[in-house]
C-alpha cells in the first residue's frame, strides 16, 4: 500500500529574518523546504528600539498563502516559533497597544538594581532559575513600570512574540510553556506562573494567560482570516514556540550525557535535564533553567554569537564591501591565529552599530594587537567565540558534576565549518554539526506529536537522525589551543 505524505508548515521568526518552511512526513523520514523568507530588523524610534509586529504579521500571512499554493495536498497543521523574552501587550478588546520593544532596547540598563530593591536576587533565582540578563521579560516589564509607560497600565493580556501571532491566527490567547520560561516570571519547579514574583514586582497577575505545553492543538485559523487569504482551514498547534526549545528538541543525540549549542544570533550552550537545578552553583554561574519539550529542562547559558558577524557584515556592506558568509570565513583563514581576543559577552558589543571599531577599541584597551584587516576581525571573533564556548561548557560541567560529550551544534550557525572546527579544538571534544534547520525541525516535531505520529522524545530524535545529515569535527592542535585559552582568560 502506498504511503501518503503528510504536510506541515513551520513559521520560524528570528531576530534577523523570518521564514515559512514546508515539511513532508512519509511515516519514515522528514523532508523540509523553505518556501518563503523575509528580513526582520528592529526599528529605532526616538530613544527606543521596536519590533514591527504588523510587518511580521503581513509576512506570516504571505507565507501561509504561499504554502497553500505550493502544497500538493492539505496542510495538516502549522505552528509559530520565535526568539524569546520579547512580548506584546493587548487591551481588553484584544487590540495591540504598541509595537513590542526589542530586547536590545537600552531602557533595561541597570534595571536589576531597582528590581533587587523589591525582590532579592537569590529569591528570584530560587523561583525562576533563570540567567540574569537585561533582555529578560522581567527586566523589560520593570523598565516599563519605571517609565510610567501607558500600555502596561492599559494592558489586559501579555503575550510573547510567537504567542501573539498564534492568537491572531486562532483567537486563542495562551502562553506556551517553553516561551514563558524565558520570562523570569515562571516558577521553574512548579512550571507555572509565579504568583509570588508577579505580586512582589507589583505586576497585574490577570494579564498573564493560561499556560499550554508543546504539542497542544489550539484550534483552527479564524474564519475571517481563511476568507481574507483564500486558504484552507488549517489546524494551529502550540509547538515549542521558543526557537531554542525547538532547536534543542531536534538535536540528534543519543543518551543524556551530551552538550549542545543552538547557534544563531545567540549561542545557547548547555545540556538537558529532567528537573531544574536551582542550587548555589547554578546561581553562582548564572545559568538558566529553561523549559524544554517532553517535560525536560534546558540548563544553559546565553552567549553573544553570530551577532558579531551579522553586525560586521552590515557595517562593511554600508561601506561598499558586501561579503558573503563564505568570503568572510575565507578571509579569516588567511590571517595569523591567536593575535587577540575579545569577551563576546562584554556589554560594549550589545547594541547595534559599528562592530569592527568596537572590536579594535577593545583590543587596544586590553593591550593586544589591533586588527588591521576585515579578515583579522573575523578571526578574532571566531577564536574568541570558540574559547567562550569552552569557558561556559566547563561552568555547566561544574554544575552538573560530570563531563559532557559530544558537543552538538545545531541551527544556522552549524554551517560555519571554521567555527565548528575551532569549537572542537577549543573544547577538546568531538563536535557534531547539524541539522542547520533545527528550529524548524523541532517546530514540526511537536506538530507530529500533536497529530499522533510521534510519542516520545527518543522517537523524535531518531526521526531527525535518519532524516538529516550531520558532520563530525574532531579536535586538532589541542595543546596549542589549550595554551592559548589561558591567554584568552587574561583579557576576557
Amino acid at each position: 500500500m502506498a504511503v501518503h505524505s503528510k504536510r506541515f508548515l513551520a513559521i520560524d521568526l528570528g531576530a534577523s529574518n523570518g521564514r515559512g518552511l514546508m515539511a513532508n512526513f512519509d511515516g519514515e523520514r522528514l523532508t523540509l523546504n523553505e518556501i518563503y523568507r523575509f528580513d526582520n530588523r528592529p526599528s529605532q524610534v526616538g530613544k527606543h528600539l521596536y519590533w514591527d509586529a504588523l510587518w511580521l504579521w503581513e509576512h506570516i500571512k504571505k507565507a501561509l498563502v504561499k504554502a497553500t499554493a505550493v502544497a500538493d495536498g492539505p496542510i495538516i497543521s502549522l505552528a509559530v516559533d520565535s526568539w524569546g523574552v520579547d512580548f506584546a501587550l493587548l487591551d481588553k478588546s484584544g487590540n495591540l497597544l504598541s509595537n513590542p520593544y526589542c530586547y536590545r532596547d537600552p531602557q533595561t540598563q541597570n534595571i536589576y538594581d531597582q528590581i533587587f530593591q523589591r525582590v532579592a536576587k537569590e529569591k528570584i533565582f530560587a523561583i525562576a532559575g533563570l540567567q540574569f540578563m537585561n533582555t529578560n521579560s522581567l527586566a523589560q516589564l520593570a523598565a516599563i513600570q519605571e517609565s510610567g509607560s501607558p500600555p502596561l497600565a492599559c494592558a489586559a493580556t501579555f503575550l510573547h512574540i510567537a504567542d501573539l501571532f498564534t492568537y491572531w491566527l486562532t483567537g486563542t490567547a495562551v502562553s506556551e510553556y517553553t516561551m514563558a520560561s524565558t520570562s523570569q516570571l515562571l516558577d521553574a519547579r512548579e512550571r507555572r506562573w509565579s504568583t509570588a514574583l508577579i505580586r512582589d514586582m507589583g505586576l497585574p497577575a490577570a494579564i498573564f494567560p493560561p499556560l499550554v505545553t508543546p504539542g497542544t492543538v489550539l484550534g483552527s485559523i479564524q474564519p475571517a482570516l481563511v476568507r481574507e487569504l483564500g486558504v484552507d482551514n488549517v489546524s494551529v498547534t502550540a509547538t515549542a514556540s521558543h526557537d531554542t526549545a525547538s532547536a534543542v528538541a531536534a538535536v540528534p543525540a543519543e543518551g543524556s550525557n551530551f552538550a549542545y549549542i543552538s547557534s544563531g544570533t545567540w549561542a545557547l550552550l548547555g545540556t538537558e535535564l529532567d528537573q531544574p537545578l536551582l542550587d548555589d552553583r547554578a546561581f553562582a554561574h548564572n545559568l538558566a533553567n529553561e523549559g524544554g519539550v517532553f517535560h525536560t529542562i534546558r540548563l544553559l547559558r546565553n552567549i553573544a554569537n553570530m551577532w558579531f558577524l551579522q553586525e560586521c557584515r552590515n557595517h562593511w556592506a554600508a561601506l561598499g564591501s558586501s561579503y558573503s558568509w563564505s568570503e568572510l570565513l575565507t578571509l579569516a583563514t588567511q590571517e595569523a591565529p591567536f593575535r587577540a581576543f575579545i569577551n563576546p559577552d562584554d556589554p560594549a558589543f550589545f547594541a547595534p552599530g559599528d562592530m569592527p571599531s568596537r572590536i579594535r577599541h577593545y583590543c587596544q584597551a586590553t593591550d593586544q594587537a589591533v586588527p588591521e584587516t576585515d579578515g583579522a576581525v573575523v578571526r578574532i571573533i571566531l577564536e574568541s567565540l570558540a574559547f567562550r564556548y569552552r569557558e561556559v561548557l566547563e561552568e555547566v560541567e561544574v554544575v552538573v558534576g560530570h563531563r559532557l560529550s559530544p558537543l552538538h551544534i545545531v541551527s544556522g550557525g552549524s554551517r560555519n565549518r571554521l567555527l565548528n572546527q575551532f569549537a572542537a579544538n577549543a573544547t577538546s571534544r568531538p563536535v557534531i554539526a547539524g541539522p542547520h534547520e533545527a528550529t524548524a525541525i523541532g517546530n514540526i516535531m511537536m506538530q507530529l506529536v500533536a497529530s499522533g505520529d510521534l510519542a516520545t522524545l527518543d522517537e523524535a530524535r531518531s526521526l531527525v537522525a535518519r532524516s538529516f545529515p550531520v558532520e563530525t569535527f574532531l579536535p586538532q592542535e589541542s595543546d596549542r589551543w589549550d595554551e592559548e585559552y589561558h591567554g584568552y582568560l587574561t583579557v576576557r
